[in-house]
């Protein structure tokens, strides 16, 4: 290729604004697009440095603040495929979405109204969207395709870190992550990467709609873990669709923990040496808790996949509840099917944080972009697991290591009771075999809401949570 014809290299396309919280303090908002390059080895010669993606950042920092003793935090969504619109507008940001909620929905266009309980009160905040999600793309002539798995994925969001912390001269200030859903698969791995590759210790990792092993919701057959850990979140919604009476949450949960952590995992064992007394019990309890018929459950062997029973518990009154939040119910064009055909949580909070983003973007922090902001794309698919061929998709064993090398590294597990997709106790679970010593072991806290998986939708459960985290971030004991 000819040097005419050969692409402008790309250049980072940042627009900064000044802004005021409700508190009365200023800060800085800077958004745009960074590129991310890598060095080229030529005939084991340094060939300069090649552009390879350029990434979508939003970073707001105080103004006046002393910077080596102002926290920093870095934040990511998941999916994979999703960007961090939801930590972004949801909970962190110093503005948010307001969108109604459970059976209270409120009509487009939405609204946006200040975050007064922002963690921007106690921490700068920097938003990063992975490649291909947001306005985040490969560069001119590169391919997506190695940043969408899981290691090329660490990698480019670890060199962002790096290159704002660089950039910013916040190596000195204290630094965490929050990461929600597939976020904390990542979070947990950059904790490792970040010390590993750049000697970048972190003071905190904030776990929000916690996975870290993937066979915690692996339904697939041979594998009975998964049923036992969801039950206590099908006993949720259940009660919260009011299929358990007058009894309180926590009285209904403490039966369906304890029923998942001896009786049921033993009955689903046994297999058919179970006497007809014994199953007869095991369905009716099973029944009991999930709010489902026991010819239900006695049909599908005690065993309730979760698409199917979001599809199935309300099946009476017509209706189907969400995967990302039991709270919310929807209809499905047919009532027999046996999986519903969409998430009705997911359909409620599309539309809100997609309007309010991409008038944000422009009208307030001013940056202008004509490619579609991806909130939710599916093009990262099929994600690579490459790394973990042979094996279940883990990554507790990364964060042990940051913990162990790094024994003041604190953690943070946010948990919504009902959260469809990254169940509760499947995160107790992943954390009663984190492969650390007793005493780094109370370097973790969990926090709990009576919501879903954006658990900040729910306006009580938001407020409580901020303020969680807050206090996480200045190392406040709840």
């Amino acid at each position: 290729m000819s040097e005419e014809t050969q692409p402008a290299s790309p250049a980072d396309n940042l627009v900064t604004t000044s802004h005021t919280l409700p508190s009365g303090q200023a800060y800085t908002a800077t958004t745009g697009t960074m590129v991310l390059r890598e060095e080229v080895i030529d005939d084991g010669r340094f060939g300069g440095l090649r552009p390879k993606a350029e990434m979508f950042v939003t970073s707001y920092t105080l103004d006046g603040a002393e910077p080596l003793s102002r926290p920093v935090t870095f934040a990511f969504n998941g999916g994979p495929g999703s960007s961090s619109v939801w930590l972004h507008l949801g909970v962190l940001g110093p503005r948010r979405v307001v969108m109604g909620d459970a059976g209270a929905l409120l009509p487009p266009p939405y609204g946006l109204a200040d975050n007064e309980e922002s963690l921007l009160r106690v921490s700068d905040l920097v938003f990063i969207d992975p490649v291909s999600t947001g306005y985040s793309r490969a560069a001119e002539g590169e391919k997506p395709e190695p940043y969408h798995g899981f290691t090329g994925d660490i990698e480019s969001v670890g060199e962002i870190i790096r290159l704002w912390t660089t950039r910013n001269g916040r190596w000195m200030s204290p630094k965490f992550l929050a990461g929600e859903s597939y976020g904390t698969v990542r979070a947990a791995g950059l904790a490792d990467h970040l010390q590993s590759r750049y000697g970048m210790y972190l003071n905190g990792v904030m776990l929000i709609s916690s996975v870290l092993d993937f066979i915690t919701g692996d339904f697939n057959q041979g594998n009975d873990l998964s049923y036992t850990l969801y039950l206590p979140t099908y006993a949720a919604i259940a009660h919260y669709h009011g299929l358990h009476g007058d009894r309180p949450l926590a009285d209904v949960l403490r039966e369906a923990e304890a029923y998942a952590e001896r009786d049921y995992p033993w009955a689903l064992a046994r297999g058919n040496r179970l006497t007809g007394e014994e199953r007869s019990a095991a369905v009716s309890t099973v029944a009991a808790l999930t709010g489902l018929s026991a010819d239900y459950v006695d049909r599908v062997d005690l065993r309730i996949e979760h698409i199917r029973f979001f599809t199935e518990v309300l099946r009476s009154r017509r209706r189907i509840v969400g995967r990302l939040d039991g709270r919310f119910t929807g209809w499905d064009p047919d009532s027999g099917r046996e999986h519903f055909s969409s998430d009705p949580s997911m359909n409620a909070i599309m539309g809100p944080y997609s309007s309010a983003l991409n008038h944000y973007l422009r009208a307030e922090l001013g940056y202008a972009n004509d490619l579609p902001y991806e909130v939710l794309t599916s093009r990262v698919h099929p994600w690579s697991y490459k790394e973990f061929e042979g094996a279940h998709v883990a990554v507790v064993d990364k964060l042990a290591d940051a913990m162990r090398a790094n024994p003041h590294l604190r953690v943070h597990v946010a948990c919504g009771y009902h959260d469809g997709a990254t169940p509760y106790y499947a995160a107790e679970h992943a954390f009663a075999h984190l492969p650390v010593p007793a005493e780094l072991a109370a370097n973790v806290e969990f926090r709990y809401y009576e919501a879903g998986h954006m658990m900040y939708v729910h306006e009580p459960s938001r407020l409580r949570q901020s303020a969680d985290l807050a206090a996480f971030v200045t190392g406040q004991q709840g």
